[in-house]
């Protein structure tokens, strides 16, 4: 094990919590005993490409401060390597380090876990989903959310959050179910009527809407959630409860597993972990230990 590991940051992530957090983060780590550099990007393809860079020299481990965009940026950068991932989780979501266990908003207790886990296991293999060339730690979305966030990337006015809540009265709106044909594994195609489709290799995305609530980082399989055809008092009924997890028993909600899925829907576009993928159809599938996770506390069972 290398001493020399990277700190890769998102200096915005969590209104600049990313960037306060670097410093106490970088302390825990060099009194642990190692050399701590920091890697910034221009924009999200400069900092990949940074990031990288630094996993081909040869870093000890890549260490994503900020949210679950430098999370995602930061797969990228792992994922199929012998690099270690760690995470400081100080973003607005942190659906990605929630599921793994990890500290969260505690900048030096996730540094301490991380220096822990680089003397001791080096990390806990962790499964990621792959669609394309895209690596993704928590969900695949499409259907109504998908919407929704194509629908608030096209508004100009308003800004910020308040973008998305005019986004999601317009889609209510409009809503509809879609026809969806989903295939498993190598299963025969389903044909379903559906408002949205989301693809779990974590629980939850949105910061804590855990839309596959059942799903583990660790079990080689993908938690596959199904919403069938409401109506907007439905949807506004069901929805509130995705943050407990206790929609998946609605009559309308169905969950499969598998370890590979294709989706196909006119019109729709995916999103894996918040980033847009593109229009359907999409094949995600689940890779096994697809990166080792820092401190990750994986828990419960089946």
């Amino acid at each position: 094990m290398t001493s020399d590991i990277t700190l890769f940051v998102n200096p915005t992530a969590g209104r600049g919590r990313g960037a306060r957090a670097t410093q106490p983060a970088a302390r825990v780590l060099r009194d642990a005993g190692f050399s701590v550099r920091t890697v910034l990007g221009e924009d999200a393809a400069d900092a990949l490409t940074r990031a990288r860079a630094a996993v081909a020299g040869g870093t000890g481990a890549l260490i994503a401060v900020g949210g679950d965009g430098i999370c995602s940026l930061a797969l990228q950068a792992v994922a199929g390597t012998a690099t270690p991932l760690g995470v400081v989780a100080v973003g607005t979501g942190n659906d990605f380090a929630r599921a793994a266990g990890l500290p969260v908003r505690d900048p030096a207790a996730a540094a301490r876990a991380i220096a822990d886990s680089l003397k001791g296991d080096g990390g806990v293999p962790v499964d990621l989903g792959r669609a394309g060339d895209t690596w993704f730690g928590t969900v695949l979305a499409s259907g109504f959310d998908s919407r929704v966030n194509d629908r608030g990337n096209r508004l100009r006015f308003p800004t910020g959050r308040l973008r998305y809540d005019v986004a999601l009265l317009a889609e209510l709106a409009a809503l509809r179910p879609v026809p969806y044909r989903i295939t498993l594994d190598d299963g025969p195609a389903r044909q379903v009527d559906a408002t949205l489709v989301a693809v779990g290799n974590g629980g939850s995305y949105g910061g804590g809407m855990r839309i596959c609530a059942g799903a583990r980082l660790d079990d080689g399989l993908f938690d596959i959630t199904v919403v069938g055809p409401c109506s907007r008092s439905t949807l506004l009924t069901v929805f509130p409860k995705v943050y407990k997890g206790t929609h998946l028993g609605h009559p309308e909600v169905t969950v499969h597993r598998a370890a590979k899925v294709t989706l196909e829907a006119p019109g729709t576009t995916g999103y894996a972990d918040g980033e847009p993928l593109g229009p359907l159809p999409l094949t995600a599938t689940t890779v096994r230990g697809a990166v080792r996770l820092l401190g990750a506390r994986i828990s419960g069972a089946r």
